[in-house]
């Protein structure tokens, strides 16, 4: 409730922002939305009643309905679906689409050094205005710091465990909008974990409802980015660093997925954002080196820092939202509220 009173006008501002996004990507008007997201509720509260009791409070102290905020919380599995119902009809028509995120986790050499995650985060322009970082301290789970859309349950982010969370979204044939765990309730519940094992458990405790990969590391020195198609367990798929890094954009990397991955034909700037991501990010890296990597223009107006493609209609106009670097270790987020190339990182007080 603190949550919704504190950040009521952005909390709206998410929702009228999504009003607009829905029709333009799924054809729904605000009324189907909210009958198709109320579907969702019942998988959710068996999964963790607490966030529904969360999401709840939100939509209380914002002052707006709780299924506004609920239909805001399934977002990733409307506009995903979505892309992966037009893939047949428009594959091979060109077009300008926003683009998406850029993440990583950098381990120290011989456990010398600190432990970092961080990600630039690109999404439509909209989300500039209701961006948060919302400081959260629950009754039953560790203090937590989210980087995060107005209204929604949480994004990137890290807690007093020593663990953090970077993220991906993915597109794939399977993604279907099929009422199951949705992403950021997924996001939520990992960052209550205290572990990588813990969070893996958390990916499997259902069926979820869309793809997407949560590149999760610990301060202890342990990092894994998991993979994750619509579906059980058996649609988990965990990467492990190499030479001390992991690096995600937005295909999946699995040499073998049950689904027809999607993300080269809906996120095409992907491929060049990880290979930019592989000359730029190396074992040892600082957390200056990785501030300045998510600076890189290669490949403009996509890239790491993006800022959109000109062509693109307003509503599909991304860029780059927040970018964040997160040192595990010594529990520091630094954040640029905007894109890193113009917007100064600021040392966030945990």
């Amino acid at each position: 409730m603190q949550y919704g009173e504190q950040a009521r006008d952005r909390v709206r501002g998410s929702v009228d922002s999504y009003r607009r996004v829905f029709q333009h990507y799924a054809g729904w008007d605000w009324p189907k939305v909210r009958r198709e997201g109320a579907r969702f509720e019942a998988p959710v509260a068996e999964f963790r009643p607490g966030v529904v009791a969360e999401m709840r409070g939100i939509a209380d102290g914002a002052g707006i309905d709780f299924l506004d905020v609920l239909a805001i919380n399934v977002r990733t599995e409307v506009m995903f679906a979505a892309k992966a119902r037009q893939a047949g009809a428009l594959m091979g028509q060109s077009r300008a689409l926003m683009g998406e995120c850029s993440s990583f986790a950098v381990l120290p050499p011989e456990q010398a050094g600190p432990v970092l995650i961080g990600q630039n985060w690109d999404w439509l322009v909209h989300a500039r205005d209701t961006v948060i970082v919302l400081d959260a301290w629950p009754d039953d789970g560790p203090r937590l710091m989210t980087v995060v859309e107005a209204g929604l349950l949480a994004k990137a982010g890290m807690n007093e465990a020593g663990l953090g969370l970077v993220t991906n979204a993915l597109v794939s044939d399977a993604d279907q909008g099929e009422p199951g765990l949705p992403y950021h309730v997924l996001l939520r519940a990992i960052l209550d974990c205290a572990t990588v094992t813990d969070a893996l458990i958390v990916l499997q405790s259902g069926r979820r409802s869309s793809s997407a990969n949560y590149l999760v590391a610990h301060a202890s020195g342990s990092a894994l980015g998991f993979e994750a198609a619509p579906g059980d367990f058996t649609r988990l798929y965990p990467l492990s660093p190499s030479d001390g890094v992991l690096l995600h954009t937005n295909h999946f990397r699995a040499l073998s997925l049950h689904a027809t991955d999607l993300g080269l034909w809906a996120m095409p700037d992907t491929a060049v954002r990880l290979q930019r991501l592989q000359t730029l990010v190396s074992s040892g890296a600082k957390a200056g080196d990785l501030r300045e990597a998510l600076t890189d223009h290669a490949d403009r107006p996509y890239g790491i820092c993006a800022h959109g493609h000109p062509d693109a209609p307003q509503l599909e106009q991304g860029a780059t939202i927040a970018s964040l670097v997160m040192d595990l270790t010594a529990k520091q987020m630094w954040l640029a509220s905007g894109p890193p190339c113009t917007t100064p990182f600021e040392l966030m007080p945990w």
